[in-house]
Formats: structure tokens, sequence, C-alpha cells
């Protein structure tokens, strides 16, 4: 049998960390009673891994999170767990959760759940290739966001002074960042967070009230290195991009990616968000 949680040797801290994340998630799979069955995923800057699992509740996913005491806890820590109230859409359902701490140092919470089938639409949160996805996978993506912004929830997302922070902390104060309408978002939806062939949505840690289309931005603003994804998007979803509100949302969502390229991700989407953020701001 294939050990999947076998430590690496330890050549430098990633490598480190990692080991850790395991013996954090062979923790939880004895906790839980199930038997890893394929290879981790670690999320990104490792704070989380996630593995296929079977047990007596058959085939699951188990997923753990590492974070410093100060960031375990609030309405991220406990998200994949709250989403088990939305029944309208395809996306996973958390069975079980356990936490324990490691000496103050970090805090762990192993959250055991169903499991959804097919695969991630794309290995990365930005998307660099055409994606194979049906017609019928777009229409569910766009009634799915509908309804999940109409669903009622006392999550927030990002409110109106979070906005004003980041856009003009960004875009500066001559920026309109008025947002007239708000919504309920899952807060995350790029491309490694879609399933395919059958659509699904992963990782609902950050969902609640947002600006109306942030989700749309947030996915628009992943898919510029290609355009004709891009331009798929903009069509598919102009009544709520077009707005005051949606391009706030898009302006928004520019800013918290590029502070993430600041951090040295995706140094490739850097020119394109800019070009992008610069017809924002003199629309």
């Amino acid at each position: 049998m294939t050990d999947y949680l076998a430590p690496e040797a330890p050549v430098d801290g990633d490598a480190t960390f990692r080991n850790f994340q395991r013996h954090n998630a062979a923790r939880a799979a004895e906790h839980f009673a199930v038997t890893v069955t394929g290879p981790p995923v670690f999320g990104w800057r490792l704070r989380s891994v996630g593995m296929p699992v079977h047990g007596d509740r058959g085939e699951c996913w188990l997923r753990v999170v590492s974070e410093e005491p100060a960031w375990a806890r609030g309405y991220a820590w406990t998200g994949n767990r709250d989403a088990n109230a939305i029944t309208t859409i395809v996306k996973f359902q958390v069975i079980d959760v356990v936490e324990w701490s490691e000496h103050g140092w970090r805090e762990q919470r192993a959250e055991l759940m169903t499991r959804l089938t097919g695969e991630p639409c794309s290995p990365s949160d930005v998307l660099r290739a055409t994606v194979d996805t049906s017609i019928e996978w777009w229409a569910t993506l766009r009634r799915s966001l509908d309804l999940l912004a109409a669903t009622p929830t006392e999550r927030v997302h990002a409110d109106q002074a979070r906005v004003d922070d980041r856009i003009r902390g960004r875009f500066g104060d001559d920026v309109d960042t008025t947002v007239a309408h708000w919504a309920t978002a899952h807060g995350d939806l790029h491309w490694a967070n879609l399933m395919r062939p059958r659509f699904g949505v992963l990782d609902w840690e950050l969902w609640g009230t947002a600006p109306a289309g942030l989700d749309a931005a947030t996915l628009l603003c992943y898919s510029l290195l290609v355009p004709d994804v891009a331009a798929r998007i903009r069509d598919q979803f102009a009544s709520v991009l077009d707005t005051p509100s949606g391009r706030v949302a898009q302006l928004y969502v520019v800013a918290r990616l590029l502070r993430r390229i600041d951090g040295g991700d995706y140094p490739d989407l850097a020119e394109p968000l800019t070009h992008h953020a610069h017809a924002l701001v003199a629309s």
C-alpha cells in the first residue's frame, strides 16, 4: 500500500512545513477513521493540505488548515462548514470537524467533507489556457451565481469600509468606491475552485456579502491571460459587471490581486490587471 503521507527530505523550510502538514493530515485521518487514498494537494503558501480518503462514509475529501493563532478565528475559519447552509449549488458538504493546537504555535482545523466528481478547471488560480467546458457548464455557472447572490446570510466578505480601503489604497482617493448593491458571494471564485466536466464549486472559506458582481469580477480577473475566456465572462455576466457596483467590484478584485502580485504571486497577471484597472477608472 502506498504511503501517501510519507515525509520528503527536509531540504528547506517549505519541505519541512509540507512534512508538518502531512503529519497534521495523518492525525486528522486517524481521528476520522479514514484511509488516505491519494497524494496530498497543498494550498496557497502551504496553509492547507487536502487529499482523497475512504472510510465508513465512502469516498470523501480531507482538508487540514494550519494558521497562526491570531488568524484561527472568524468567518474564514468556519466558512466551509457554514456553507452547509447553501443547498442550491453543487458543492461539498462538511461531515465533521476537529481542531487542535500545536503548542500555541499553530492552530489546526481538519474538515472531513463529501467529495465532488471530476477535476479542477485549472491546476492554478490563474487560467493560462482555454478551458474545456460545455455550454451547460457555463449556464450552470451563471445560474449558480445568481442563486448564491440571493442567498441570505449574516456573513460578510467585504463591507464598504474594506472596499474603500482596498481600492483607494491602490488607486487613490478620487475613485468612486460607492457600492449601491450588495449580494452574497463565494469570495474566491478562481479556476482552481471550479470543477469540470460536472460543474461544482470548492473552497467556501471566504463567502459572505460583497459588492454585487464580485464573483464574476474575480473570475474575469483570473482569466485575463486567456482573452477568449475573458470575453465570454464579460458577455455572460454583462448584466452585473457593467453596473456601477460591478465596476467597483472589479476594482476591488484588481486591487486585491495586485497586492498578491506585490507578494510574489502570479507576476504574469500584473500587466493585464493594470490595463484593466486603467480602463475601469477611466470609464
